[in-house]
């Protein structure tokens, strides 16, 4: 079921003579084979890998996308997108990956680490591990796992929702459940709307979201997000409605930028 966010977007469009439809991918069956472009704009708003994929074949075929396939693809992968904000000097936490978590137990001396899927998304199985016993208490991983630092805060993340050059935020308490949650609304400080732009900037992306974590030196982008549910922003389906007409129409574009080098040995 759409969300109210989307339902709202859409009667806007519609309003402003945008012919719109929408559909869930899961819900249909579809001959990948014979799938291909038919709009002047897909808006890529579902994060399953169904969706990139059915996605992937309408890009190979010249399909434009909002957000552009390539940053989509870059953001949903916690490991690509980490290294495109490290290298536009976006503050993340450090980072490591693999496969076997019994070889994470040597960080541990660095202090906590939280170890997340690397294509996870809603907060769905992150670990905060404190000690070996955690660590060896989690299951082993059927994919790939991200292991950053942990960032110490004041017990909420700072979510940034950003269209185009609009940037907002609101304030909540980090949860399983807390993606189904609306925030409270709160100031975007100029350090944060930096920090949203650059990200963005570095991603490809016109519409995301961030997490942040207000850290002892500062805030920290602890994740990325295309094509957000901007809970809690007031008035953000006529901002988005917008953003999606200005570039369906060719007023605004957005491409994946190219990767620059990182120096090797920090952290």
């Amino acid at each position: 079921m759409p969300s109210p966010l989307l339902v709202e977007v859409e009667d806007r469009l519609r309003r402003r003579d945008v012919d719109v439809a929408g559909g869930i991918v899961e819900e249909l069956l579809t001959r990948p084979e014979l799938l291909s472009p038919g709009y002047d704009l897909y808006v890529l708003k579902s994060h399953t890998e169904l969706a990139l994929s059915l996605a992937g074949i309408l890009h190979d075929q010249g399909a434009r996308f909002l957000n552009p396939y390539g940053s989509c693809v870059a953001t949903q992968d916690k490991l690509v997108a980490a290294r495109r904000l490290a290298a536009a000097g976006v503050p993340v936490p450090s980072s490591w990956t693999t496969g076997d978590l019994r070889l994470v137990e040597p960080l541990l001396a660095r202090g906590p680490l939280v170890i997340k899927p690397h294509r996870g998304h809603r907060g769905a199985s992150v670990h905060v591990v404190h000690d070996a016993g955690q660590l060896a208490a989690l299951p082993a991983p059927s994919a790939p796992v991200i292991v950053q630092d942990y960032v110490p805060g004041p017990g909420e993340d700072l979510k940034v929702y950003v269209v185009g050059e609009e940037v907002f935020a609101v304030r909540k308490p980090f949860g399983p459940d807390s993606f189904t949650r609306p925030g409270r609304p709160c100031r975007v400080s100029r350090e944060v709307r930096d920090i949203a732009r650059r990200a963005g900037a570095a991603l490809g992306l016109g519409l995301y979201g961030l997490d942040l974590i207000e850290g002892p030196h500062g805030p920290v982008v602890v994740d990325a997000n295309y094509f957000p549910g901007y809970k809690g922003v007031p008035g953000a389906a006529p901002c988005i409605a917008d953003y999606i007409e200005r570039f369906a129409r060719g007023k605004i574009t957005l491409e994946t930028p190219d990767l620059p080098p990182v120096l090797v040995g920090a952290g």
